[in-house]
C-alpha cells in the first residue's frame, strides 16, 4: 500500500510539467542506492523513468541496512555488487539517498569508485550528519552522527572525486535529516526543493526530471532550463 500511494504521487506530479526532450545517456550503467531500513522499492518510479531512457538500473540490496557493522562494511559490499554486477571498469553513474549517499561517498572515496563514475547524486543525505542518528544503536549510526570521525574523514578524502559532477538535492521540510541543512555538502551542486518529509524525495516529479536531464546529454534544441 505505501508504495502504491508513493507511485500515485509521484505520478499526479508527473503530469504537472511537459515531457522533457532528452538526448541519450552519458552512462547506461547507473547504480541507485537505497537508504536506512530499506530494500531499494522506493527507487521503483525513478527506475523506470531511467529505464525508458535507455540506462540499466540496478539496485544493490545492501544488508545489514540498519547499518551493523558499519558504514565502510556496507561499501565494501557495495563495491563487490557493483562490480560483480558491471565488472570492475565499465563506467557508471551512481544515485544514492539518505543513508545510501554516504555509504556512496565511503566508495568512490575510499575504494576507488571515483576511477569509473561519471556522475554522483545524493538525494536527502546527511553530509554533516543527523542528530536522529543519536537515537539508534548500530555503529553505522554512530557514524552518522555530526561531528563523527567517519564523516571528517569523509570530509578530508573528498577531493578523490576530481573535477566529477556532484550534486545534493534537499528539502527544508526533512524530519529524518536534521538539521535539514546537514545535506547542503560544500563539494556539489546543492538543489532545494520543498518536498514533504524525507522519503517523498524519490517521487518528486521536479527532482526526478532533474536527475533525468543530468544523466543524458543536451536535449534536442540546446540546454535544458
Amino acid at each position: 500500500m505505501k508504495r502504491t500511494i508513493i507511485y500515485l504521487i509521484g505520478g499526479v506530479c508527473a503530469s504537472c510539467s511537459s515531457p522533457q526532450v532528452l538526448g541519450p545517456p552519458r552512462v547506461k550503467q547507473v547504480v541507485l542506492v537505497h537508504g536506512f531500513a530499506e530494500t531499494g522499492s522506493s527507487y521503483g518510479w525513478m527506475k523506470e523513468r531511467l529505464e525508458s531512457r535507455g540506462m540499466e538500473c540496478y539496485v544493490p540490496r545492501m544488508r545489514p541496512a540498519d547499518g551493523r557493522g558499519g558504514l565502510a562494511n556496507l561499501a565494501e559490499r557495495l563495491k563487490a555488487d557493483i562490480d560483480r554486477r558491471f565488472g570492475p571498469d565499465t563506467p557508471i553513474a551512481v544515485v544514492s539517498f539518505s543513508m545510501g549517499g554516504i555509504v556512496s561517498r565511503y566508495y568512490l572515496q575510499e575504494l576507488g569508485g571515483a576511477a569509473r563514475c561519471d556522475t554522483f547524486i545524493t538525494i536527502s543525505s546527511p553530509h554533516h550528519g543527523t542528530l536522529l542518528a543519536r537515537f539508534y544503536p548500530t555503529q553505522g549510526a554512530a557514524e552518522m552522527r555530526p561531528g563523527s570521525p567517519f564523516l571528517a574523514r569523509l570530509d578530508a578524502s573528498e577531493n578523490r572525486l576530481g573535477d566529477m559532477p556532484v550534486v545534493s538535492y534537499r528539502t527544508p521540510m526533512d524530519l529524518v535529516v536534521v538539521p535539514p541543512r546537514s545535506s547542503v555538502w560544500e563539494r556539489a551542486e546543492n538543489l532545494q526543493y520543498p518536498v514533504i518529509l524525507h522519503p517523498l524525495m524519490l517521487s518528486s516529479n521536479r527532482l526526478v526530471s532533474d536527475v533525468e536531464r543530468r544523466l543524458t546529454r543536451e536535449p534536442a534544441g540546446g540546454p535544458a532550463r
